[in-house]
């Protein structure tokens, strides 16, 4: 048994759109300013909020998802992560009870806080309440069993906060820890799958620095400090990892603005396991870099950048080339459309790689949300038949083939077929996190080292 220890806190909130991501970037920008050294977490499977808890640090941010990763492991990448750091900021998903299902609070920002015995801070959005904040704030605080120590009020002006301090200390004996004031200069856009990236916004610096100067102004940063120092002691067993003494290997992973979806806790699993893991653009370069035994197309906005992404021929033979000589090619949601046939963004008809027999158009509804456990029906480059690994769902698009490599379960137990597999592709919607079966990442890389040593060309 292991115990860890630090400062911590945990920002919830009412539900989404209640100014969460708000309030945690003004709040980790004040902390940067007081040269606090700080560390950031995302509770859920969210690619997209830990991008902009980066661009505040300057240091990677990361999710905590108990479904994808399991209890201990949460705690142990909370501590692991957090080594040397005077706070840990963790921002929650959705509303603060909101998990996995609709029968209790299973992988909410809840569940994470009272499983890390983090304190929680609760964000309500004040716009359009008088008294009736003092009901909605009762009904969280006695719904179930919780770590709430306090509130932060967005929306809300300097004038009115004493008077809706006074009140809810006065009915729920609650304590506020400030306010944020509504910042049209700090507003982020947001499109089909949430906020704009963090790397879409050319500003951005400038929004998070304004956020910040609002949050040293009108939040009581040295009382949620010392909130924060009453975090109780973690208790976890570290997972053990089987490594073997293999040889380094090179893997090519797409980053850029159409590929930018990485847990990264999973590529360091990878990292640990023998992979160097080499940046490319398969918007800006014309192929594969050189020397890489394997290849990684996480998900993102491919639709968005389809146009650039079809023009460019080069690299798209580049890929064609490496999976038709054999090197092992994993691709997930928007790596999965990449490679298929074509995309259809409901005005034109962009020709992909064409490595999978996909076909995929943008919808208007969600397809296929949610988590889900995966069984592999047949070997592929990650897991052995019968295995079991989580994954997450979310995307606007559909296709017209998913592939039959896994059978995926969901929590109402509704079961389909999913992801297009061969002896050295694996491709599907699924965003997998690696630490719900690190021995995935363990039969990739052996995988790629075989395909090294194929080639003639072993990785040393």
């Amino acid at each position: 048994m292991i115990k860890g220890s630090g400062a911590r806190i945990l920002i919830a909130g009412a539900g989404s759109g209640c100014g969460k991501t708000t309030v945690t970037c003004g709040l980790l920008s004040a902390l940067k300013q007081r040269a606090v050294n700080t560390t950031a977490f995302k509770c859920g499977p969210d690619y997209i909020d830990p991008m902009f808890h980066s661009e505040v640090l300057g240091t990677k941010s990361r999710n905590l998802d108990v479904f994808l990763c399991g209890e201990n492991t949460v705690k142990y990448l909370l501590d692991r992560d957090s080594d040397g750091s005077e706070l840990s900021v963790i921002e929650g998903v959705m509303g603060i009870y909101d998990g996995a299902g609709f029968q209790d609070d299973t992988g909410s920002a809840n569940h994470i806080a009272r499983l890390t015995s983090t304190p929680e801070l609760l964000v309500l959005n004040v716009r359009g309440k008088g008294l009736s904040l003092a009901a909605e704030a009762a009904g969280y605080l006695n719904f179930t069993e919780n770590n709430i120590g306090g509130l932060i009020l967005n929306n809300c002006s300097e004038a009115m906060y004493g008077i809706y301090k006074e009140m809810l200390k006065e009915k729920l004996g609650i304590d506020c820890y400030g306010f944020m004031p509504h910042i049209e200069e700090g507003e982020i856009g947001s499109r089909h799958l949430g906020l704009i990236t963090a790397d879409e916004i050319y500003d951005l610096k400038e929004k998070m620095a304004r956020l910040g100067i609002a949050a040293e102004s009108s939040l009581d940063i040295d009382g949620i400090l010392a909130l924060a120092a009453g975090a109780s002691t973690l208790e976890y067993e570290k997972p053990e990892l089987h490594i073997t003494s293999g040889a380094k290997v090179r893997i090519a992973i797409a980053r850029d603005k159409a590929f930018c979806f990485y847990y990264e806790d999973s590529l360091e699993l990878l990292g640990e396991y023998g992979a160097e893991l080499v940046p490319f653009s398969p918007l800006e370069d014309k192929g594969l870099p050189e020397d890489v035994r394997g290849v990684i197309l996480g998900g993102g906005y491919p639709e968005v950048h389809a146009g650039r992404l079809s023009a460019n021929k080069a690299m798209l033979d580049s890929v064609r080339k490496a999976a038709d000589g054999g090197m092992p090619i994993y691709a997930e949601c928007g790596g999965f459309m990449y490679l298929g046939k074509s995309i259809d963004d409901g005005e034109n008809i962009y020709p992909m790689a064409g490595v999978v027999d996909s076909r995929f158009k943008l919808t208007n509804n969600l397809v296929r949300f949610g988590y889900k456990t995966l069984t592999a029906n047949t070997e592929n480059i990650l897991c052995h038949k019968g295995d079991k690994i989580k994954c997450h769902e979310f995307h606007y698009s559909d296709t017209d083939e998913y592939g039959d490599c896994f059978t995926a379960v969901n929590s109402r137990g509704r079961r389909w077929k999913t992801t297009v597999a061969s002896d050295n592709i694996l491709a599907g919607y699924p965003h997998i996190h690696l630490w719900s079966r690190p021995e995935a990442a363990e039969n990739f890389l052996d995988k790629c080292r075989k395909f090294a040593e194929g080639a003639g060309e072993p990785w040393k």
